[in-house]
C-alpha cells in the first residue's frame, strides 16, 4: 500500500490526476535550514524526513511512503510560507521581474529501502506593481504557499516564464514521482 506524508491537497489531486492509489498520513516534520545546509540538500532532507515519519508510524511491513517538499529560492535563499500579508508582499517584491529556482523532491520509502528524485524549474516572475501585489494577497492564495504564489492559480498571472516542471512548482513533480513509483512496482506503465 502506498501511503503519501502529506496533508497538501495539491500533492493528493497530483497524484490522483495520474491514477494512483493512496492513503493521506499526517506527520508534522520541523521545516527549518540547517546551517551552511544548501536550499537543495534542505528540500531533499524535509521531504526524506516526512516519508521516514510517515513509515514509522505505519505497522504495514509492505508499506511504501512518499514524502515530498517543494521550495522556492532566490539568490540561496529559501522563500517558505509567508507569515502575513507583509511577508507575502514583501516575497512577491523580491521575485519581481526576476527568475527563481522551485525544487522540488520526492522520496519513496519502504522496509526495503529509499529512493529519491528532484526537479528543478526556474521561474521567471512579471514586474509586479504594487497594486498587483496587494490585489493577488487580497485573493488569499499566497498563504501556505512557498514563495507566496501557487502557479496553478491566480498566481499563473504572475508567472511570465517556466523552464521546467509545471507539477514540480505547484507542490510534486508528477514525472519524477510516477518513474519512482514504476520502478518499484506501485503503478504500472
Amino acid at each position: 500500500m502506498l501511503y503519501l506524508a502529506s496533508q497538501s491537497p495539491r500533492r493528493r489531486q497530483l497524484l490522483e490526476q495520474i491514477g494512483v492509489t493512496f492513503k493521506v498520513i499526517d506527520v508534522n516534520v520541523p521545516e527549518h535550514r540547517a546551517h551552511a545546509e544548501s536550499p537543495r540538500e534542505y528540500v531533499s532532507r524535509v521531504a526524506r524526513e516526512k516519508a521516514l515519519a510517515g513509515l514509522a508510524a505505519q505497522s504495514d511491513p509492505k508499506a511504501a511512503v512518499l514524502g515530498a517538499d517543494t521550495e522556492v529560492v532566490l539568490d540561496d535563499e529559501v522563500f517558505g510560507k509567508p507569515s502575513d500579508a507583509a511577508d507575502a508582499a514583501a516575497m512577491l517584491r523580491r521575485l519581481s521581474g526576476r527568475v527563481h529556482e522551485v525544487i522540488s523532491t520526492v522520496w519513496l520509502v519502504s522496509r526495503k529501502g529509499e529512493w529519491t528524485d528532484t526537479s528543478l524549474s526556474r521561474v521567471r516572475m512579471a514586474d509586479l506593481d504594487d497594486a498587483t501585489i496587494a490585489a493577488y494577497i487580497a485573493t488569499g492564495e499566497p498563504f501556505g504557499k512557498a514563495g507566496s504564489y501557487a502557479i496553478q492559480g491566480h498566481g499563473a498571472r504572475l508567472v511570465a516564464h517556466l523552464d521546467g516542471s509545471h507539477s514540480g512548482v505547484v507542490g510534486l513533480p508528477v514525472f519524477e514521482t510516477a518513474r519512482l513509483l514504476r520502478a518499484h512496482g506501485l503503478i504500472g506503465a
